[in-house]
């Protein structure tokens, strides 16, 4: 048996999930605020180009171009495209909706990955782990209130990006046995970067200043850095203690949001977070006793 990691690494675990959530939360709003000037293809791009840019850094000087070489290629990209969409999704819908919510719509992205796990993985699935996803699923409908005068059509955006992100993880773990952390780390922001280039020049817009060429370059590198924080948590931690911490990012989702713009959840918006935290933190529980 695997000795249980010391209380100070696991100190340092909780803390790289929840800084891991604070980068992605400022990700979020840089996006939303690159949004009202430039098309969320651009924003999409420039995240994706900017992470590869750190990622190349990093691993080609240890292990040139064969690092990209993949056992499973279609799958690789498959799960690279589906991260691709769920950035997209997230970044045109943070255009129109509050950070704060699409926040707490994307924290449903556990909850999918436990539905698709059966069908993709053959991961049977137990009739408590199914009560908390809809649980959580209801406190989706509490927030974006179909048919309320709140309601936006954005939302469903985050809906589809929360999908998409549940089908690159279930990709992720089915790729894992056949290629290394590295090479599925590089394949994903190099798709977005590649593909994205195709509809670049048309929804290209020249970066004001120096001020938003900033912006675009934060936008990927607070992404990418949030992305190794988070593996870095892993490493320090049990997944099913650490894991819980990510929903953290939905309270700096809502610093950020007022800080920046001025936005704060009316009520309705907190109760249904409140249900998916805990729907996610039921599933999880549910698990471990697994």
């Amino acid at each position: 048996m695997t000795p249980p990691a010391p209380p100070s690494r696991l100190i340092l675990g909780i803390l790289c999930m929840t800084t891991a959530g604070v980068m992605f939360s400022g990700m979020g709003g840089i996006a939303k605020l690159l949004g009202e000037t430039y098309s969320s293809l651009q924003v999409s791009w420039a995240r994706a180009f900017v992470h590869l840019i750190f990622l190349g850094a990093v691993f080609l000087p240890r292990g040139g171009i064969a690092v990209l070489r993949s056992r499973r290629p279609g799958l690789q990209l498959f799960r690279a495209v589906m991260l691709t969409c769920s950035n997209l999704c997230f970044f045109y819908a943070v255009t129109f909706i509050p950070l704060a919510k699409a926040a707490a719509i994307s924290m449903t992205a556990p909850l999918i990955v436990t539905l698709l796990a059966w069908p993709m993985l053959g991961e049977r699935t137990t009739p408590l782990r199914l009560a908390a996803v809809m649980t959580g699923f209801l406190g989706v409908i509490v927030v974006i209130r179909p048919g309320g005068e709140l309601f936006h059509w954005a939302s469903f955006f985050v809906i589809g990006s929360a999908t998409a992100y549940g089908v690159y993880q279930v990709l992720t773990r089915r790729v894992a046995p056949f290629d290394p952390p590295t090479t599925s780390a590089l394949w994903a922001p190099l798709t977005g970067a590649l593909g994205l280039l195709a509809v670049l020049p048309f929804v290209w817009i020249s970066p004001a200043g120096p001020g938003d060429m900033a912006l675009f370059f934060g936008c990927g590198a607070l992404g990418a850095t949030g992305h190794y924080f988070v593996a870095r948590a892993f490493t320090y931690a049990p997944a099913n203690l650490v894991s819980p911490f990510q929903y953290f990012q939905l309270l700096s989702a809502v610093v950020v949001g007022w800080a920046m713009f001025g936005n704060l959840p009316d009520a309705a918006t907190w109760v249904g977070a409140g249900v998916i935290v805990v729907a996610g933190l039921w599933l999880g529980w549910a698990q471990r006793r697994r």
